[in-house]
């Protein structure tokens, strides 16, 4: 087994670090401090003991960062204000410039940044590109190191995930997938809920870095199951959202004031997180995309993509969902009026607007 007896990646002269293949007994040590949330370590002659967190030395450790998009960059400002060293690319390099000025160290490809961490968070529009981002001419998988703990945070098809955690376990690498809900204003506060599905022992690992970007961490099962949790809820949120916005509307023809309504429905039996945090009519909430033109927030397109998921799931389930495909065919017809890069409540303004009002 090698032993490294330089600086370790902890930024402590003389502690050995440990490489080799994950599952023989040898790991980086990065992968040692996982799963621990205490270590002591005998210093030296003179001082009996240390005491070091494990947050403080896995800090230590840059953090590779895929993908700085609306939710993207939010989370890899999170990791910094951690205190963890992040190593980003995007393909799209001007989202990197903000990230690079708080002091992020922003690379070419996926590739470099597997070059350069051995914890590597992605997060991605869909299944194709999560594919090319792992497995493409410049993907991760092409310089990942052995032990490299690779956590997905995309929302993409279960078999996708599958197929990513097999392909990085042939390189000696461990693939969670990690979605997330909450959208944009969760993800600038830190407090995503995300949904880990993957091996149960890297568990803690994982955990030790999203609890820096979300509230809630919520251990779901194997590899797939935390994107199958992911593809429920947003289905409920779908569903619930046009509910919200028929009622929100049926309530204005009726005459009725719509903060006023609000009220009434945040009171009763019929709230909901898309009428009491989200709500979909303008004028009603501060601080929501429909107070801002449906700017930002959650995509009407990403939000047909995650219901075709839930479509494509159920179809090989043999799962019915009713609504579940109504609301995917809604969410479609908005993309093509116009609709698709706005936000997914603006499904009141589409009802409006059918209405010719």
């Amino acid at each position: 087994m090698p032993v490294d007896r330089s600086t370790s990646a902890c930024g402590f002269p003389g502690l050995t670090a440990v490489t080799g293949r994950r599952g023989q007994g040898e790991r980086s040590m990065a992968a040692l401090f996982r799963g621990s949330r205490n270590v002591w370590l005998r210093w030296n002659k003179h001082v009996d003991f240390a005491f070091v967190s494990t947050r403080s030395m896995a800090s230590k450790t840059p953090v590779g960062f895929v993908g700085l998009g609306n939710m993207g960059s939010p989370m890899a400002t999170n990791l910094l204000k951690n205190g963890y060293p992040v190593i980003a690319t995007d393909v799209f390099p001007e989202s990197c410039k903000e990230l690079q000025d708080m002091g992020a160290q922003v690379v070419d490809s996926p590739a470099d940044v597997a070059e350069r961490a051995d914890r590597i968070i992605t997060m991605l529009p869909s299944s194709p590109n999560v594919v090319e981002v792992y497995t493409g001419p410049n993907g991760i998988l092409k310089k990942v190191k052995k032990g490299t703990l690779l956590i997905d945070s995309s929302t993409i098809d279960p078999a996708v995930s599958k197929e990513m955690a097999v392909a990085a376990e042939k390189m000696g690498a461990v693939f969670m997938d990690a979605p997330v809900s909450g959208g944009v204003g969760a993800a600038s506060m830190g407090k995503l809920t995300f949904m880990v599905g993957g091996v149960e022992e890297e568990y803690n690992a994982a955990q030790e870095l999203l609890t820096s970007m979300g509230a809630n961490v919520v251990y779901c099962g194997q590899v797939g199951t935390g994107q199958a949790a992911k593809i429920c809820n947003n289905m409920l949120l779908a569903i619930g959202m046009i509910g919200t916005a028929e009622t929100m509307n049926l309530g204005i023809r009726l005459g009725l004031d719509p903060k006023l309504l609000a009220k009434i429905l945040n009171m009763s039996s019929g709230r909901c997180w898309s009428s009491d945090i989200y709500n979909p009519v303008p004028g009603v909430m501060e601080g929501v995309p429909s107070a801002n033109n449906y700017q930002g927030g959650f995509g009407t397109t990403l939000m047909a993509k995650d219901l075709g998921l839930a479509q494509n799931t159920a179809t090989s389930t043999k799962t019915p969902i009713l609504l579940g495909s109504l609301a995917h065919q809604i969410y479609r017809v908005m993309c093509s009026r116009g609709y698709a890069n706005k936000d997914f409540s603006s499904v009141f303004q589409f009802l409006r607007e059918e209405e010719g009002q």
